[in-house]
């Protein structure tokens, strides 16, 4: 191929001869537009002669460069999914080429040892990923990987003004959210409280609530992912990626105000602490109080996470991070619902049949280490360790039995946990894993080969009282102080897990990728349970050891850049964590999955899609048939549906991210239990359920930095329990945004207002399989003002 010196580079860079920081870097303000208007603009902004074909970027586009770079990474950041390739000549010019497909320096292409630009930018606008680690535990592109993947990047989080896990997940295809109270979520018809932060699992209950102060994106693999996390809820893997420490200093101030006395701060600072930028670090904080439309409802919380990279030499690496959060929510009594979804007599979202000195208190510690040692550019040792601690207390009074339609009465008891102060919840992980490439023939192996050990220890203390008299939904009885607790219920359990697995990332010619793996878990259940409360004082000690070899296969055809097809059977293996009304454990749950899809990546990996299909089977699926009573498992629950995920660029400025759920199979279709479960529709599963969001870059001169936006969410019908006897409506939700931008000098300056529910739409939110729910958020404006050097 012929390169043409462009003869404009060439004279600027004759004539400016910028001054460089002494680390090699620059300041760089390019938006996004063509490829060639950008490489321009590079050129002359660097003073650096650009040799290339002309047309090698002819219909091409670059995203915005805004920052601090060197020429390496500005370069590199223009040119992610160019398909063009750079090198920097001995005289200083830089020469573009496309790139060899097979090339391991093609741009926009991620090895398994190396970290994609946008990873360490902070002023990336991205709105969609190329690559991701969650499905393989390798950064795999995720047109090569034959699992469904979504990615949630950061500047989404930003656009939308994300502050909770339900927020960021509406994102998502198949993931049904709770509420603020409620961190229960159903994905792909099937109900998780697991959560994984960087790949370990995170300590999560029914009210814990995840702060994002410190979360850089949020990724889901759907469907079972056991084999490289062990316990696991077969719907899909949550995993949340965290900020890490940069080597180029970034500091940020958001101030957050809006309805309902919503106030919230976050901090973000990060930078070296040595000349040599071996040592960085990372601190983010945040505080955060509000009330809400609900009386006597409200919370406040504090979060504080630091962490410290250490590159102990040019092939080891170790990362220390401490996570700090205490959470203090006033309670909201879930609403007693009609089989028509109707709640039982409420007629406002502001009643609270709660007391004002009703809380939920969750404090939480958790200590992580990772390391990481390269032997050479293909093989890779990582050890990573994790220990998390968490207490929770909770008072609340809590409406019990029907409404009654005439008076308005009801009945109430006082539930209370860590009766004696002395709850927790224990979880410590470790795990060795071994990453390598290599070739057999013709045939390229990504090899992942690890083992992990995680242990659960947890105690809780449980009062319920009774006899406190009635209250009434038109006139509640408040009570003045908190009621003594003559006596409680105490269970313990430890949950030891430890488990070997092995997996194989195979390119084959022709563009075929295999993936295959194994994984062995043996599982252990340990505790007892103290009754003083229903039927006077007994105890059930409770031991249950399993173990459970399970596969995963995949095979994916990427003949076009733009076009993948794949197929995949994957098995997963869950532990008891459910007893009888006799003490005694449920069966392990265990589930089993086919999937296929097809995948698109296109305006040169501007613009990613995705659509599937999927086959999910889950045994011994426990089920509370009422508030309080013991857990049943149901013989086996199925759900076959379509899914649809877009993301990215279409037009410059103009960018998007949607989400599509089908589902018209959700049943259970064995009943251990009793036949009147089959053929019945699944607890909170919408056949029909999506979300798009929409933001527009405004590019004309005089209105750069504006942005506007606006999304929709909406929810079909849902049931109520397992037997189909309270249906809810759907509902649909309308929400904006608007933010302005200005540069003062190296510094950014963004105003923004979001608002959501924007025509204050009356719904559900989270629903209890007993038959009680939670209104959904209200209409709510959120402003802010952030500032960023």
């Amino acid at each position: 191929m012929t390169l043409t010196i462009k003869p404009l580079a060439v004279a600027i860079a004759l004539i400016s001869a910028p001054a460089y920081a002494e680390d090699g870097k620059r300041h760089f303000d390019i938006p996004a537009q063509s490829l060639a208007t950008a490489l321009q603009q590079l050129s002359a902004q660097s003073g650096t002669a650009m040799l290339y074909a002309e047309q090698s970027a002819a219909g091409k586009t670059s995203p915005a460069l805004q920052g601090e770079y060197t020429l390496e990474d500005a370069i590199r950041r223009l040119l992610i999914g160019s398909g063009l390739i750079h090198s920097i000549n001995a005289d200083g010019t830089v020469t573009l080429k496309p790139g060899d497909g097979s090339s391991a320096t093609t741009l926009g292409a991620v090895t398994v040892v190396g970290k994609a630009l946008y990873e360490t930018d902070p002023y990336s606008s991205d709105y969609q990923r190329l690559s991701s680690s969650t499905a393989t535990k390798t950064d795999t592109p995720i047109m090569q990987t034959p699992m469904s993947i979504k990615v949630v990047p950061q500047q989404v989080l930003k656009d939308q003004q994300v502050i909770s896990i339900d927020q960021a997940l509406r994102n998502v295809s198949g993931v049904i959210g709770g509420s603020d109270a409620n961190r229960e979520f159903f994905v792909r018809g099937f109900s998780t409280y697991n959560y994984y932060r960087d790949g370990f699992p995170f300590i999560s209950n029914w009210f814990h609530t995840e702060d994002l102060a410190n979360i850089d994106r949020v990724e889901v693999l759907k469907g079972p992912g056991s084999i490289l996390y062990g316990r696991a809820e077969p719907g899909g893997i949550i995993n949340f990626v965290t900020k890490q420490p940069l080597d180029t200093p970034y500091y940020s101030v958001r101030q957050q105000f809006g309805s309902y006395s919503h106030y919230r701060t976050d901090i973000d600072a990060t930078g070296p602490l040595t000349e040599n930028k071996d040592l960085a670090y990372r601190v983010n904080f945040a505080y955060q109080a509000n009330d809400s439309i609900t009386e006597f409802s409200g919370g406040e919380r504090v979060f504080a996470a630091p962490m410290l990279r250490w590159r102990i030499s040019d092939k080891t690496t170790s990362t220390v991070k401490l996570e700090y959060s205490d959470i203090k929510t006033n309670a909201t009594n879930p609403l007693l619902l009609n089989p028509d979804g109707s709640q039982q007599g409420f007629t406002t979202r502001r009643q609270n049949l709660n007391d004002p000195w009703g809380y939920t208190e969750d404090e939480y510690l958790m200590f992580s280490m990772n390391t990481e040692h390269d032997f050479n550019d293909n093989w890779r040792l990582r050890h990573r360790f994790n220990a998390s601690f968490m207490q929770e207390t909770i008072r609340n009074i809590t409406a019990s039995g029907a409404v009654d339609p005439l008076t308005g009465d009801v009945g109430r008891f006082f539930f209370q946990q860590n009766a004696d102060g002395r709850d927790y919840m224990n979880n410590f992980y470790n795990s060795l894993e071994l990453t390598g490439k290599f070739q057999t023939g013709a045939v390229k192996h990504t090899l992942v080969i690890g083992g992990d050990y995680q242990r659960t220890d947890a105690r809780a203390t449980m009062g319920p009282v009774f006899g406190l008299g009635g209250s009434n939904i038109y006139n509640p009885a408040h009570l003045a102080e908190i009621p003594a607790i003559p006596s409680y219920n105490t269970f313990r359990y430890e949950q030891p897990w430890f488990g070997v697995y092995a997996q194989d990332q195979a390119e084959l010619p022709y563009h075929i990728h295999i993936l295959g793996g194994l994984r062995y878990d043996y599982a252990e259940t340990s505790g007892d349970t103290h009754y003083a409360v229903f039927g006077g004082s007994k105890s059930k000690d409770l031991l249950v050891n399993e173990d459970k070899v399970s596969p995963r296969a995949g095979v994916l055809w990427h003949p076009l850049r733009e076009l993948s097809l794949y197929g995949s059977y994957t098995e997963n293996f869950g532990a008891a964590n459910s007893y009888k009304d006799n003490g005694i454990a449920l069966p392990p749950q265990t589930a089993d999955q086919w999937e296929t899809g097809i995948k698109t990546e296109l305006f040169d990996g501007h613009f990613t899609g995705s659509l599937t299909y999927y086959d999910l089977k889950k045994q011994n699926l426990p089920m509370q048939p009422c508030q309080g009573c013991p857990s049943q498992a149901i013989g086996e629950a199925e759900t076959r549906g379509l899914e649809l995920d877009i993301s990215g660029e279409v037009w410059p400025g103009l960018k998007l991210i949607g989400a599509y759920s089908y589902m018209p199979f959700a049943q259970t279709i064995k009943d251990s239990v009793g036949s009147d479960k089959i053929g019945k529709r699944l607890h909170n599963v919408p056949e029909n359920s999506g979300n798009l969001w929409l933001t527009y870059d405004f590019q004309q001169s005089e209105l750069q930095g504006l942005k506007v936006g606006a999304g929709i969410q909406a929810v079909g019908r849902r049931y109520i329990g397992y037997s189909e006897a309270i249906k809810t409506p759907g509902y649909a939700t309308l929400n904006l945004m608007v933010s302005q931008m200005w540069k003062v000098g190296q510094t950014h300056v963004t105003a923004q207002l979001n608002a959501d529910n924007l025509l204050d739409k009356t719904y559900l939110g989270g629903v209890y399989a007993y038959g009680m729910g939670l209104y959904g958020m209200p209409r709510t404006f959120v402003g802010s003002i952030k500032v960023e050097f």
